[in-house]
């Protein structure tokens, strides 16, 4: 059974930092691509970052957090994380993790077929 389970949300001020894990089970995770999502209340799903499957080797940026965020895995340990540099408060969201097989990492979230439950990102001071 497939499974993404986010963690590592929180509160932290404005510039401050926050690094997200999606842990993964039930797939062997470089045959994956991996990206992560943010939606904010009454919004629609965004795009933040997508990592692909090894067959592409490639990663893909928001143009609202490249130089801040940074999307990196670790297949031995079945987890793929998204390092959150100087947060502002337009990145206050629910922030999920989703799984395509052989995917190239894009950020549409139509591609994607699994999905872990989320986690919240509150940018406040």
């Amino acid at each position: 059974q497939v499974q993404l389970v986010e963690s590592g949300g929180g509160l932290v001020q404005p510039g401050g930092s926050l690094r997200l894990s999606c842990a993964t089970d039930g797939f062997t995770l470089d045959h994956y691509a991996i990206a992560w999502f943010r939606q904010a209340p009454g919004e629609g799903r965004e795009g933040v970052a997508g990592s692909s499957s090894s067959s592409f080797g490639r990663t893909t940026y928001a143009s609202s957090v490249r130089g801040r965020f940074t999307i990196s895995r670790d297949n031995a340990k079945r987890t793929v994380y998204l390092q959150m540099n100087n947060l502002q408060p337009e990145d206050t969201a629910t922030y999920y993790c989703a799984g395509e097989i052989v995917g190239r990492g894009e950020l549409d979230p139509g591609s994607y077929d699994y999905w872990g439950q989320g986690t919240q990102v509150t940018v406040s001071s």
